[in-house]
């Protein structure tokens, strides 16, 4: 048997949830499989076989204790700007389309999304469905793959999941279930209210004016918690929240920022600030640049405020600058793009690595990357051995210099400038304690190093210490009705 979990927005915890649900479920020995039709978002996984999946994806079958593959998220929306998102089909780049035109492949897309689901169905057992923003989108619901037309299909049991923070708790989930069409609101069986502030006790008689209201349960008051999970989409970057830390970083929030979940073990340890282009970088230790899904606009961002001098200024101030993926493109002395990435013709970089990077078919890079760093200090140096993902359009020439790992990158002869295409670089602990130990003794501070066991982004945790899915598993048992939901689930493996 499976389960689906809709919610009454984006950002509302169905992630979280559905990574609880996996949790649980494996703690007792259930076989079980995340599952997402249609996701957007910039933050994304590269599993084993090369496939691309949202990154929330990838969490969600680490919490299950299995390997991420294609078929968790078959159709991955990757916006570049302009009303034009990049399709990525069963983890390969499909096509780019805006967004009038990607409605009219909605039963091409729909029959592929079943035949992923029936595939872990299939080799799993149970698989625990994430719906995609709001189910209530009533102009939708004709085309609407990741919630109606998906439910109407799985005809599975429904969960509503609401963020009490955002407020109008009531109108999110009473609202939300009374527009439903009347054949998917027959599927749901109860409610959670997610995010919520302060004693649960304190909102029992929420709970009874939402029963009162549907004729159906509220399943859990879940309380707001920190526990360390990779971002999904660019909706979290507003949840960051800036610490006191003496060590500040910059990473540049580029307007098509990417997989920032890669400075999110560093986030923990030191002031990880995301700075918009035109703000100044005058008072901060080191500079990043991220990936984008559009490296060409980007830049172009970047030097239309200013943004470029603060980081030329960086550099001579001995500020280490460093360039990951669409970033280490920028640090580059020039972009020769033939249409793909933007209108074509080449665009000058920053001109900090003496590297050129071409954009000439419409090819894109997937794969799981284990390398050593090279041994130029002051950084590199400290690194060793490190695992990630590459995820990239183009290619980068940088014959002309050092490289920074033995798969490729670069690095300046100081070592203080390097760019690589490694994502998950700094989730690997040998080279967060590299860059922070170098930062914290360049101000004369003490650094004990980031702790915890030296595990590696594709090694099976997403960047999340496996603790980390017990504690959560932990957190929705104490406040959830885990054993009612548990019954729309079987034991048996799959195959039996």
């Amino acid at each position: 048997m499976s389960l689906i979990v809709l919610g009454t927005a984006s950002h509302v915890g169905k992630s979280v949830t559905v990574a609880a649900i996996c949790r649980w479920l494996a703690n007792r020995s259930i076989s079980v499989a995340p599952f997402k039709s249609q996701n957007m978002s910039l933050n994304s996984y590269v599993t084993p076989d090369g496939s691309e999946i949202g990154i929330a994806q990838a969490m969600q079958a680490f919490a299950a204790r299995i390997e991420p593959c294609a078929d968790m998220n078959p159709v991955l929306l990757k916006p570049k700007g302009d009303r034009t998102s990049q399709v990525v089909l069963l983890g390969k780049p499909y096509r780019d389309v805006q967004i009038s035109e990607y409605y009219t492949e909605t039963q091409t897309l729909l029959t592929e999304v079943l035949g992923a689901f029936r595939r872990l169905e299939d080799r799993y057992g149970n698989v625990v469905v994430e719906g995609a923003g709001g189910a209530a989108e009533l102009n939708l619901y004709d085309r609407d793959i990741a919630n109606i037309l998906l439910a109407r299909e799985l005809q599975l049991p429904i969960v509503l999941v609401g963020d009490i923070e955002r407020g109008g708790i009531f109108a999110q989930l009473i609202g939300t279930y009374n527009l439903l069409p009347d054949d998917v609101r027959s599927y749901v069986i109860g409610f959670i209210v997610n995010k919520f502030r302060g004693d649960p006790a304190l909102f029992e008689g929420g709970v009874r004016n939402i029963e009162e209201q549907t004729g159906l349960p509220v399943l859990g008051v879940v309380p707001f918690t920190d526990i360390p999970l990779p971002s999904e989409d660019s909706l979290s970057l507003g949840d960051k929240k800036r610490n006191s830390r003496d060590v500040r970083i910059a990473v540049i929030r580029l307007p098509r920022i990417s997989n920032f979940t890669d400075f999110e073990l560093l986030e923990q340890h030191a002031s990880v600030e995301y700075v918009v282009p035109g703000s100044s970088l005058a008072d901060y230790d080191c500079i990043v640049i991220p990936g984008t899904k559009n490296t060409v606009e980007d830049l172009e961002a970047i030097f239309a405020t200013g943004t470029d001098r603060e980081i030329l200024s960086a550099r001579k101030r001995g500020v280490p600058v460093i360039g990951i993926c669409g970033g280490y493109q920028m640090l580059g002395m020039k972009i020769f793009d033939a249409g793909i990435e933007s209108r074509g013709g080449v665009c000058r970089g920053l001109g900090l690595l003496d590297v050129v990077t071409t954009f000439d078919a419409y090819r894109k890079t997937t794969v799981q990357i284990t390398t050593r760093a090279v041994p130029v200090p002051p950084i590199l140096s400290e690194i060793g051995d490190v695992s990630g993902y590459e995820i990239h359009m183009g290619e980068t020439c940088a014959d002309s210099m050092m490289k920074a790992f033995e798969q490729g990158g670069a690095v300046s002869d100081d070592g203080l400038v390097f760019g690589t295409y490694l994502h998950g670089l700094f989730l690997n602990r040998s080279a967060a304690d590299a860059l922070l130990g170098y930062l914290h003794a360049r101000r004369g501070l003490p650094f004990e190093g980031v702790g915890g066991d030296p595990g590696h982004f594709s090694a099976g945790n997403a960047g999340t210490a496996p603790q980390s899915y017990d504690a959560l598993a932990a957190h929705y048992d104490a406040y959830v009705d885990m054993e009612y939901l548990s019954s729309f689930f079987t034991a048996t493996q799959p195959g039996t």
